[in-house]
């Protein structure tokens, strides 16, 4: 019997089937699975993992890594959290094809709708490619800690094809269709997973403008999915305004009818309409009963804005007072802040309106103090509004005063999506349906206001172990879910399973210790950028292709990952 790379013993493993737990050694050689059970021949290499629980490595379908795969090997904090898959290339948005005089309006988008800073993306992107193939062999050639997967994106290839003309929305033409067709098929060709676009008023470039796939045909997404289809297993991820709901969703399930695309979309809870989650689920699985193919991607606990001085936003930065010093370094403007003048002044004005799609005018029903642990999912008498009442002052004096906490880097949360029940009791049926996938951590975006990447940890933490105010899932289910459901969701069918030929990608991780800490912002990105991080406990090890890259949390610098050349099936 030939030694196997590395053998995980006697680890309680979810296998990512959904079954129950069982103990088990797990045999590791040639980058695959190759035995489970007892494992009688003695590893290269060997972790202990009596009382640790062993899952296969998280698929992470929604993350928006195409700056960072250009500047970092290391996809933190994804990797950080489990995950050994991350797709990329969602909403509509990223960095390939693009002309040289696009550079601008393509960074500008980006950082207008993932917040990710334009000076990062300008120092940190190389532009050594101008066509999507060319992008993907440029990544071939890198390795990561992480694997990574591309789709196309539809705000990029409109504006390759159509010019000024793609991104001030134009209709197409019929020419411009079969040019976004041909290079569409062209990107499937070369390894995309699939193709993406966004459909929202909240999608804008940095300068205001609506994202140029907002109001594309029906005939040109029809086009550009089947010309992708035809060439191989590729899936149509998309982004839909609730305004527009009843419009757009039946368009989508007419474009997957008539290319047989599968397709991916996000669902959230939003508080306009509570309860319009349920009819979407129920019409997505209704066509999934026709023969559709058909995801829904949900968010792992409420979308939740962080506000503070530190951050992109906070609950002052339309009042005049606040906006005289906005322009000023942090240190400078916590000691204006902190002055009695400065602070009665700010506190007598009143919020404005604004444009910004992600500022809204601060309700302190639905704001809170995160806490350390981060609670997602606290009660709405812990809000600063009820809690002030309670007190006898203004919600606006705790905000500013917890602002103004840690030296100037206390943050506020507000759940803006999943949270209109004030629980998490919605998120739990979205979950749980069958037709859906978690999703939505955003990984490698929202860099000064969300810090969501840490879903695929949360889902193990509150929702298998820590929840009070609602029923659990199982870890079998969560696992499943995350690994295997995701993984096939893109046409990964080589991993997310610990089953004999599969993908070694694996976790060992202590589930009794693993914890979430709060965020923080820390300035690693390109040019000193700043962006949200948590800090995690409980992963033992994180294997990739069969080699450690992470251990006891910290990266061992073994870097296997590779650039994923269109969907996958088991080696023969």
């Amino acid at each position: 019997m030939s030694t196997p790379d590395l053998v995980i013993r006697g680890g309680t493993v979810a296998d990512g089937r959904g079954g129950e737990l069982f103990e088990a050694d797990v045999a590791i050689t040639g980058g695959r699975i190759s035995e489970i059970g007892k494992v009688s021949a003695k590893g290269s290499e060997e972790i202990d993992a009596r009382g640790k629980l062993v899952t296969p490595g998280f698929v992470d379908v929604h993350t928006h890594y195409d700056g960072q795969v250009t500047w970092s090997q290391d996809i933190t904090p994804s990797s950080q959290n489990g995950v050994t898959t991350a797709i990329m290339g969602n909403c509509g948005v990223g960095f390939a094809p693009c002309k040289p005089e696009d550079h601008t309006r393509l960074i500008q988008l980006m950082e207008g709708v993932e917040d990710i800073p334009e000076p990062v993306l300008s120092a940190g992107i190389p532009w050594a490619w101008e066509s999507f193939p060319d992008y993907m062999n440029w990544l071939s050639r890198r390795d990561f800690d992480i694997d990574v997967g591309a789709q196309l994106p539809h705000a990029a290839l409109r504006v390759y094809v159509m010019g000024e003309r793609g991104a001030r929305r134009d209709p197409s033409t019929a020419e411009d269709n079969a040019a976004m067709a041909k290079l569409a098929g062209e990107a499937v060709r070369s390894g995309a997973l699939g193709f993406s676009t966004s459909r929202t008023l909240n999608h804008r470039t940095s300068t205001g403008d609506f994202t140029p796939t907002l109001k594309a045909g029906e005939d040109e997404l029809t086009a550009i999915a089947g010309a992708m289809h035809s060439q191989g297993r590729s899936v149509l991820q998309f982004v839909l305004d609730l305004s527009t709901l009843h419009e757009d969703l039946p368009m989508m399930l007419r474009v997957a009818d008539a290319t047989k695309c599968p397709i991916s979309f996000s669902i959230t809870q939003n508080d306009k309409a509570p309860n319009r989650w349920r009819q979407t689920l129920d019409e997505i699985n209704a066509a999934a009963k026709r023969g559709l193919s058909i995801t829904a991607q949900i968010a792992a606990r409420p979308v939740g804005l962080l506000l503070g001085l530190e951050l992109s936003r906070n609950p002052f930065q339309t009042h005049p007072s606040y906006k005289a010093i906005a322009h000023l370094p942090l240190k400078e403007r916590l000691a204006r802040l902190h002055q009695a003048d400065m602070r009665k002044a700010i506190l007598s004005e009143t919020a404005t309106a604004t444009d910004d799609p992600l500022f809204f005018r601060p309700n302190y029903d639905m704001m809170f103090l995160l806490g350390d642990p981060p609670d997602y999912e606290q009660p709405p008498e812990n809000a600063l509004g009820p809690q002030a009442r309670k007190q006898g002052r203004q919600p606006e004096e705790l905000a500013y005063e917890a602002m103004l906490s840690d030296e100037g880097r206390g943050m506020l949360y507000v759940p803006f999506l999943n949270y209109a029940d004030g629980n998490l009791d919605a998120t739990r049926e979205m979950l749980i349906d069958p037709q859906s996938v978690p999703g939505l951590s955003d990984g490698g975006a929202h860099c000064g206001i969300i810090c969501d990447a840490s879903f695929p940890t949360y889902l193990l933490t509150h929702w298998t172990r820590d929840r009070t105010r609602g029923e659990k899932l199982t870890i079998p289910f969560v696992v499943a879910a995350q690994s295997r459901k995701t993984a096939l969701s893109v046409g990964l069918t080589d991993r997310g399973l610990i089953a004999p030929g599969y993908k070694a990608d694996v976790n060992v991780i202590d589930y009794d210790r693993l914890h979430l800490h709060p965020p923080k912002v820390h300035y690693d990105l390109p040019v000193g950028g700043r962006r949200l991080l948590q800090d995690v406990d409980g992963y033992e090890a994180t294997i990739v292709s069969g080699v450690v890259t992470r251990r006891q949390g910290e990266a061992t610098g073994r870097r296997p990952g590779k650039l994923i050349r269109g969907a996958q099936g088991l080696a023969s």
